[in-house]
């Protein structure tokens, strides 16, 4: 069976976009092409229901155990065969499916500021015209209701960010050994030094990729009566879409979200009020947090601001 050696399961919006495209550079690892599979988000079919556009990112989940060993097979004998779904790490059930089936398997952890993470989630969904919430702090509060009304993993803007809830899981199923934790941050300011760390804690040799390249950067959109209207249809098609063919939906999707992204520049960010406002969802997670994993983070308990280099 064509299955992965390592996994990197962590966490939206905190660059592993950017390192599934680096490690796809490395002679002796293989990615495929489909990034975020989410083969292990389901053990069957997934929901056919959800918030703005979720049916259709269900319809993109490779979960059919030979579609998804079949994105593997393409890889060359020898090499280390791995995917990158981040929201491996929230899912508990994901947790235990993929301990079941890969249970020697490597799992690469990303970390981000969770306040940071939650803004950078939200400003994605903004910006696809997919969220309707114009207030950061208001679209965090309104996670419960989504989540009751069945919204997909990607509108949690704040549980999305509980590292320390989702590591005691993981730590019951696998081992210290088998995971490797890095910081946002790192990939940013290091970006050398921590592909060096990954590629030596897969097994494989180091120094071959030493680039970073910026990737899923979102783009600024102004919150203006035009752009009001352009996210009003995208969330429409959002809510219809999935009972059309891709290609037709492509058709109609692409001109509204080019429209909607048209400025560069000038992309929002986080206030220290926003940042106070929300950082009280996470202070007893990250406190957990460190108790877990014996490494800091008070960091995150700061009101600084984190520049967007990375997505």
């Amino acid at each position: 069976m064509a299955l992965p050696d390592f996994l990197v399961i962590g966490v939206p919006k905190a660059g592993t976009t950017a390192l599934h495209a680096a490690l796809a550079r490395h002679p002796a690892l293989y990615l495929p092409t489909v990034k975020e599979p989410k083969f292990f988000l389901s053990s069957g079919p997934p929901p056919a229901r959800g918030g703005p556009g979720d049916a259709q990112t269900y319809q993109e989940h490779v979960w059919r155990p030979s579609d998804y060993e079949r994105l593997f097979d393409p890889a060359p004998e020898g090499t280390l065969r791995g995917e990158a779904t981040p929201f491996y790490l929230y899912d508990p059930d994901a947790q235990n499916r993929i301990r079941r089936l890969l249970p020697k398997a490597r799992l690469v952890v990303l970390l981000r500021n969770p306040v940071d993470r939650a803004h950078s989630n939200w400003t994605h969904l903004w910006a696809a015209g997919l969220e309707s919430e114009r207030d950061f702090v208001r679209a965090c509060a309104l996670e419960p209701a989504r989540r009751e009304a069945g919204w997909a993993q990607f509108w949690h803007y704040v549980s999305l960010g509980l590292y320390g809830e989702q590591l005691a899981h993981l730590f019951g199923l696998f081992s210290r050994e088998q995971v490797l934790l890095l910081r946002y941050r790192d990939l940013r300011d290091s970006p050398v030094a921590t592909l060096d760390r990954v590629c030596e804690f897969l097994g494989v040799q180091t120094g071959l990729v030493d680039l970073v390249p910026s990737e899923n950067v979102t783009p600024f959109v102004a919150d203006t009566p035009v752009n009001g209207a352009l996210r009003t249809a995208l969330r429409t098609g959002g809510r219809i879409g999935h009972h059309f063919p891709v290609p037709a939906r492509q058709v109609v999707r692409a001109p509204l979200l080019r429209a909607l992204q048209r400025q560069r520049g000038g992309r929002p960010k986080l206030t220290p009020d926003q940042r106070r406002a929300v950082l009280p969802y996470f202070t007893d997670d990250i406190a957990r947090l460190e108790e877990i994993t014996g490494l800091a983070y008070a960091d995150w308990l700061t009101v600084g601001l984190e520049p967007d280099v990375i997505d």
